[in-house]
């Protein structure tokens, strides 16, 4: 057995957390840049108790999310006399805040640094330190490497990835997931879901991640439906802000599959939330992956376990893998999850979709490698 384990330098977890952050940025600079999502006055009264403690606060809010332009702006502010960058909000504030904080000590552009897009470069000297803080329970952006940028240009999303790109600290307190829209928190812990079961699957999979998704799989199942329902219940709220920081180590680690595969380009192609359209696609290559591996592996490590997935959803000793993929399906139609034709995608998109999700570096961990048909098939499901 032998594997490499990256994340946090330190993660600080539960209810009124966010109480020791302007302590913990005061270690690290003098000079904040707060990134923020669309709404930057709920980061208000933290920027408040910085300020307090003698630290000065600058704000770049990310409207959407982030693009290769924004990183542009925010990085210029970052480079403008900052000595630490903190993202507050959710995965779009965490990857802008990520990428601005890398870039703002490394020479050339962000398009330099995307995967696939890129030049290919590789960041070379540590960035800014980055804190982070997440308003939402579902990307685990808070302890991944890499932070997802959208190039309007390319018509595609993609990667800056770096082991260097960790949060020194991540701050994580599910008591600013409390006000979350019902529709945030459904894509959000959707997104969570996702990024459990494709890093468990995952050929890359091992035994510390397999132990981060198993636990966080038992907390989704029991608290995605119960926090969908009643935002303000907070043990469900701690419960999924618990199994989306499981997802982000567990996925910095193991990879992930088909949904995020699509998920990419899809965000490239279409506006609506990275969350979404996870959420969309998830059944649906769910139940393709499974079907393939019973086809071809039918004996292999892929269907075990994702008839152990299905096991931990139901809550059903003698369920097979495909209650998996009913269980999700079940789950997205119960809280509204809307198909990707009303999202805007068409039947003429999918060879356009097919061709680049086959390209996709999440696609390289997939449980199983799907055929041209068999990914046409995923994408034609979700309309």
């Amino acid at each position: 057995m032998t594997f490499e384990f990256a994340t946090a330098a330190r993660i600080v977890f539960g209810q009124g957390a966010i109480a020791e952050l302007p302590q913990i940025a005061r270690e690290w600079g003098r000079r904040a840049l707060v990134v923020t999502g669309r709404n930057a006055e709920r980061a208000e009264a933290v920027r408040r108790e910085l300020r307090g403690l003698g630290i000065e606060c600058r704000e770049f809010s990310v409207h959407g999310e982030p693009t290769v332009e924004m990183v542009r702006r925010g990085t210029e502010a970052a480079r403008a006399g900052c000595d630490v960058v903190i993202g507050f909000g959710g995965g779009s504030a965490m990857d802008a805040a990520k990428a601005i904080a890398a870039l703002a000590k490394n020479a050339g552009d962000v398009l330099d640094y995307m995967e696939g897009v890129g030049r290919g470069w590789v960041l070379e000297r540590a960035g800014l330190p980055f804190l982070a803080v997440p308003t939402t329970a579902g990307t685990g952006a808070e302890v991944t490497k890499n932070a997802v940028i959208g190039s309007p240009e390319h018509g595609v999303k993609a990667s800056v990835r770096s082991a260097s790109m960790l949060a020194k600290v991540a701050v994580i307190d599910p008591e600013l997931t409390r006000d979350a829209p019902r529709e945030v928190t459904a894509a959000s812990g959707l997104d969570a879901l996702t990024q459990l079961v494709e890093a468990y699957v995952s050929p890359r999979a091992n035994a510390m991640t397999d132990l981060f998704c198993v636990e966080g799989l038992k907390l989704a199942a029991n608290s995605l439906d119960r926090v969908y329902r009643d935002g303000h219940d907070m043990d469900a709220r701690e419960a999924m802000s618990l199994a989306a920081l499981l997802s982000g180590l567990a996925l910095a680690n193991a990879g992930l599959g088909a949904v995020h595969g699509f998920a990419g380009p899809l965000g490239g192609m279409l506006d609506a939330p990275h969350g979404a359209l996870c959420a969309a696609v998830l059944p649906h290559a769910t139940a393709v992956n499974i079907r393939a591996l019973r086809d071809r592996e039918p004996d292999g490590e892929g269907l075990r376990r994702y008839g152990e997935v299905g096991r931990i959803l139901t809550g059903r000793e003698d369920a097979r893998a495909e209650d998996a993929a009913e269980w999700m399906a079940e789950t997205c139609r119960g809280m509204a999850i809307s198909n990707l034709r009303r999202h805007g995608l068409d039947q003429g998109q999918i060879p356009e979709l097919v061709e680049k999700a086959s390209r996709a570096n999440s696609m390289k961990a997939n449980a199983v490698k799907l055929t041209e048909g068999e990914l046409r098939e995923v994408a034609e499901r979700t309309l």
